[in-house]
């Protein structure tokens, strides 16, 4: 919920004055008077300009929210990407009852907006959860079956199988490199992002600038994901490890080929 709170409002933002964002709270000797406070990390002089935080955002939310870029995002850098089921996946109605009746915090819109790049390219696990139901078909799509309905969602937090996966790394290397065609070129675009230029043409420029970075860094994240996806455990070999079927039957062992709930005796027989 967005308040007006007169004087606090209109304090500048700042980068290297060790400020947070201006906090609610309650105040008064019991507690009860709502209010807000601001909390810094050094001391100030009388008459100085306190500055505040406006809060973790990308470089294109400051520029439209406030019209300026600060260096920090530089350090962080952002962009956006934007996915959907599609419209012609043979299993897309299955797929969209479960984005609106079985996830997690309600229904989920079939189109959905991640941040991606950040300190080292790593996309939001949010974001390759939601791919890998997006990309779901083949060999992969029994899972759609009513039975398993209620735990897709939680099976596609986890890499569901190698195709699928690769389907996913495809999935984000096309969208980055479509992004990128479609921005405009600049004479200088590999050089370092100057956020001193305050002009709209400048502050666009440097807005692209951080948004191919964090898009180059997204893709060589991927990329690198590409190269060791034989290295990943998929459902069918957790699957096997939770029935106990993941190793060799040994006729002098006993133990070997029992699951912990499968054992001889054991009860709540998982079929």
């Amino acid at each position: 919920m967005l308040r007006i709170v007169p004087i606090v409002d209109i304090a500048n933002h700042g980068d290297e004055f060790g400020t947070v964002e201006v906090q609610a709270g309650n105040f008064g000797m019991f507690g009860t008077t709502k209010g807000c406070q601001i909390r810094v990390g050094r001391e100030y002089k009388k008459g100085e300009q306190i500055f505040v935080s406006y809060g973790p955002k990308s470089a294109s939310e400051y520029l439209l929210e406030y019209g300026f870029i600060p260096p920090s995002v530089i350090r962080n850098p952002l962009a956006e990407l934007t996915f959907e089921i599609d419209k012609d996946d043979r299993f897309g109605d299955e797929k969209l009852d479960i984005l609106e009746f079985d996830t997690y915090g309600g229904a989920m819109d079939p189109i959905q907006s991640f941040d991606v790049g950040g300190a080292d390219g790593q996309p939001d696990p949010a974001l390759v959860q939601f791919l890998r139901l997006c990309v779901l078909g083949g060999k992969d799509s029994f899972i759609l079956e009513s039975i398993f309905r209620k735990e897709v969602w939680d099976f596609m937090a986890q890499p569901m199988s190698e195709d699928n996966e690769r389907l996913v790394v495809e999935a984000v290397i096309g969208k980055v490199s479509d992004t990128i065609d479609d921005m405009i070129e600049d004479d200088d675009q590999g050089a370092e992002v100057d956020v001193t230029d305050m002009t709209p043409e400048g502050l666009c420029k440097v807005l692209r600038g951080i948004e191919r970075k964090a898009l180059h860094m997204t893709a060589d994240y991927m990329t690198r994901e590409g190269e060791a996806l034989d290295l990943k455990e998929y459902y069918q070999e957790r699957r096997l490890k939770d029935l106990g079927l993941d190793s060799e039957w040994q006729e002098d062992n006993p133990d070997v080929g029992w699951g912990q709930s499968r054992a001889k005796g054991g009860k709540d027989l998982d079929w």
